[in-house]
């Protein structure tokens, strides 16, 4: 077949039920799952039959699909083509996107380029050659001397005496310490609140470096899961991609050696993380060198141990007197300031 015929066009897959059933029935021929989370899709039909599709997530291109009719042919250049102009229209012109490793080759013919990937089960890619280069060229520039660099990336929704403690501990055990606040605006403490109350915990520590996050680390993009864990279990594709980025592009550019991690009775999504760390992390690499993981017993407030969680839940019971005795004076203030629930 040729494509020539195949009219582009975009739908909202939460406004019309039709067009959802339609892409959702090609997704299912090439072996994809539906994600609601995708905010729109270009679609290409001709005479009335749907023979490919893309979706938009925030800036991550996923969900897409070609009918086995047309494999073979130019659709795939043609589809990505309509989607970075659909993107560039929205403001998003740095683009990621997931895909089966053996797509990879297809998707570097639409100008994408190979991050990371897990043999037989994902691939992600980026738009741009230079956006990992760049990112890791400005880190390298903050690399501190040291035989053992260790580096923490924290959340901190919000930020508690547990994390203080963690990083504290972590620091007293290293020649240096860079510490990540994952940017990703998905939480119940923006972004820019998390990475003060940080800033302002971390005070006082000589042998620390603090970053702000990126897109190459535990986001939308590296780490969907996390951030969406009514979905159950994270999985090894989501945690591995999320892994190799650190390992093989940020840890090398700070010269990390060691990771560390605070110990997880609550939350499974952040345990499976922690586990598969000593997997992607400590084993021998393809490229790089090995990163310890070290994790560190959390610290406990009669006798039960300190968790974000925990905070969020007694906030909402506006049950300030506990409160005190988890979180720091400037995470308290901000709480009752502008997260308390209206009595």
């Amino acid at each position: 077949m040729t494509d020539n015929t195949i009219s582009f066009y975009i739908i909202d897959p939460h406004k019309n039920e039709q067009e959802r059933a339609d892409v959702a029935k090609l997704l299912a021929q090439c072996d994809l799952d539906f994600e609601n989370t995708v905010e729109i899709f270009v679609v290409g039909r001709q005479n009335g039959q749907l023979a490919a599709c893309a979706g938009l997530d925030g800036n991550i291109v996923k969900c897409v699909a070609t009918s086995p009719d047309w494999r073979g042919e130019s659709l795939s250049l043609r589809l990505m083509g309509e989607m970075a102009h659909v993107a560039y229209e929205l403001g998003r012109h740095h683009l990621f996107l997931f895909t089966r490793p053996y797509n990879v080759e297809a998707f570097q013919g639409c100008g994408f380029y190979l991050l990371a990937e897990v043999s037989d089960q994902c691939a992600l890619m980026e738009n741009t050659p230079f956006g990992i280069r760049n990112y890791c060229q400005s880190l390298a520039r903050l690399r501190k001397d040291g035989q053992k660099i260790g580096g923490i990336v924290v959340n901190a929704n919000p930020f508690t005496y547990g994390h203080q403690y963690l990083i504290r501990t972590a620091a007293s055990q290293c020649d240096w310490l860079h510490l990540f606040v994952v940017a990703e605006d998905a939480s119940f403490i923006s972004y820019r609140d998390r990475f003060a109350l940080v800033q302002e915990g971390v005070k006082g520590i000589p042998n620390l470096t603090l970053h702000p996050g990126s897109q190459y680390m535990v986001s939308r993009a590296t780490f969907p899961d996390y951030f969406f864990k009514d979905k159950g279990m994270v999985g090894e594709c989501c945690t591995a991609i999320d892994l190799l980025l650190f390992r093989n592009y940020i840890a090398p550019a700070l010269g990390v050696t060691h990771r560390f991690v605070g110990t997880e009775p609550f939350c499974p999504t952040t345990r499976k993380y922690n586990d598969d760390m000593k997997q992607w992390l400590q084993t021998e690499p393809t490229r790089g060198s090995p990163i310890t993981v070290v994790e560190i017993p959390r610290t406990a407030v009669d006798g039960t141990p300190v968790s974000a969680s925990q905070v969020r839940r007694l906030l909402a019971d506006r049950d300030l007197e506990a409160l005190t005795k988890l979180v720091p004076e400037s995470t308290l203030a901000l709480l009752k300031n502008k997260y308390m629930p209206a009595a």
